[in-house]
């Protein structure tokens, strides 16, 4: 699969990610990406530099479009650490975690991240808005409860399948409990 296809592949599956879920501007975005997976491999036995630098320079256009932070998950190898700009888990109040990435212990798109941050950062535990999946990474321990799948249309980058998140705030109460400020509120 040529680069160019990949980034086409992203592109339609953020397109219509973002066609669906009213992101919040200034929110947290996290991914998880196999590259091997997106070459058609399974996970770890074919990473590729290139892919994840298409992959991490295209979400990052997003990023900087819909005016979102990023979080990209390593792999298990690292504990399934996030990186991010120092800005971003300053902002967040995230405690950082001594590790970068390697390209077999974090993954390619996170090295790729790590070389075109200005001040990356890794950190063990987040609470993102919401996400997507590339490969079967698993980022759900990484949104805000309460998730909500993204019923996306466009399900593949290369070989690899994409699902996605979105949370919303959990609906609490009981039998009088009300969801939308109304005048029935006050009586």
């Amino acid at each position: 699969m040529e680069l160019a296809d990949i980034q086409a592949d992203i592109r339609r599956v953020m397109d219509n990610y973002f066609e669906l879920v009213n992101f919040p501007k200034g929110g947290l975005f996290v991914v998880g990406c196999s590259t091997s997976m997106i070459r058609g491999h399974w996970m770890a036995t074919d990473s590729s530099l290139q892919v994840g630098e298409v992959v991490f320079n295209t979400l990052n256009e997003y990023a900087q479009k819909y005016d979102f932070d990023l979080a990209i998950q390593g792999c298990e190898h690292i504990n399934r650490s996030l990186l991010m700009e120092r800005s971003t888990a300053t902002k967040h109040n995230f405690e950082q975690v001594t590790v970068v990435p390697a390209l077999h212990a974090g993954g390619a798109t996170s090295v790729a991240g790590w070389q075109a941050m200005n001040d990356p950062v890794e950190v063990e535990h987040i609470v993102a808005d919401g996400g997507i999946d590339i490969g079967g990474t698993e980022i759900g321990m990484h949104v805000r409860f309460v998730q909500v799948p993204v019923r996306l249309t466009e399900t593949k980058i290369g070989g690899a399948h994409v699902v996605a998140l979105t949370s919303r705030p959990k609906l609490v109460g009981g039998q009088r409990a009300k969801y939308d400020f109304t005048e029935a509120n006050l009586k």
